[in-house]
């Protein structure tokens, strides 16, 4: 049987749509020849996900989210995802919210728990829980730190505040004044740092004889260092005892009453006998210088000697 041209056309006409309608699907992700199970979940919020963000197990692309509508509680959010894998889980099993990356977006993920709940079929709703990220992990850690560090700037402040109130008009007048005698004092000792420098300058080669005679000292102490460890001063010490020895005998003699040095030192008597002569021969020499001619008798003519007279007191 001859087809005519109309049926043809026709034909093909529905041919074109269902493969239209099978490339769309599937550019889409969603591949008609396959079964699919389709689950619902509810959030207060979804953080950002997306239709067509991928569903995993374990980290396996599994499906994907078909839709993202408002339920019939108030603020409640239903998320329409399909299961293209032949993989059973219960009804308790959890479906978490979660990140793909710092920077990448959000996935739904099946985290399947295994009881006597029963198999999940499609059509049901699962529970869902929505997963902290990194960044509010990080602002989590941050908010400790902000607190501290709010507190420090409050401190600051404050710090700040007094500062102001101490240094006033006054004060920055002696600051500015110090900091001026600091740059005069630094000048001046820039110029006595030039004028240390000339005098070393000009007086390098006596600075140089100057180290050349502490060399030539410090050679000289060496060499009487030196000898003076070689002298023997066992000997010497010894004889140093010997002599302070024969020392100590002489001063014992000395002063236990023997010998002429003692007697004379510690006897009295002796020492006023010797007293007694002295004077006496102090009288002999005032009569010898008041009365020479009874001492010394000359004459050229005989003269008669007229007689002896005592001498006056020497002592009026």
């Amino acid at each position: 049987m001859r087809l005519s041209r109309e049926v043809k056309t026709g034909i093909l006409a529905i041919g074109a749509i269902l493969l239209f309608i099978f490339g769309y699907s599937y550019l889409k992700g969603t591949n008609l020849l396959e079964k699919n199970r389709t689950f619902f979940v509810k959030y207060e919020n979804v953080e950002g996900l997306a239709k067509g963000a991928p569903v995993t197990i374990n980290g396996l692309k599994v499906g994907k989210i078909q839709s993202i509508d408002f339920g019939e509680e108030r603020g409640k959010l239903v998320v329409e995802f399909t299961v293209e894998r032949d993989f059973d889980f219960s009804k308790n099993s959890i479906v978490r919210i979660y990140s793909t990356g710092l920077i990448g977006g959000k996935a739904l993920g099946i985290f399947p728990i295994y009881d006597d709940s029963g198999i999940a079929e499609s059509g049901d709703f699962l529970s869902g829980e929505v997963q902290p990220g990194m960044l509010d992990e990080f602002s989590k850690t941050l908010a400790p730190l902000e607190q501290k560090l709010e507190a420090t700037l409050g401190v600051v402040d404050s710090l700040l505040i007094s500062f102001v109130d101490i240094i006033d008009e006054d004060t920055r007048t002696d600051l500015k004044n110090a900091i001026s005698n600091l740059s005069v004092a630094t000048k001046n000792f820039g110029s006595l740092t030039g004028k240390a420098d000339q005098l070393l300058g000009r007086n390098g080669e006596k600075l140089d004889r100057t180290f050349t005679n502490l060399d030539n000292t410090a050679a000289n102490f060496a060499k009487l260092s030196d000898s003076l460890a070689r002298i023997e001063l066992g000997p010497m010490v010894q004889n140093l005892e010997d002599a302070t020895a024969g020392l100590k005998q002489v001063v014992d003699r000395v002063n236990s009453n023997e010998g002429s040095v003692g007697k004379l030192l510690n006897d009295d008597q002796v020492y006023e006998n010797l007293e007694g002569a002295t004077k006496q021969l102090e009288e002999l020499l005032q009569d010898l210088k008041l009365n020479p001619k009874r001492y010394v008798h000359f004459s050229v003519f005989g003269k008669r000697d007229k007689g002896y007279e005592p001498p006056a007191d020497p002592e009026k």
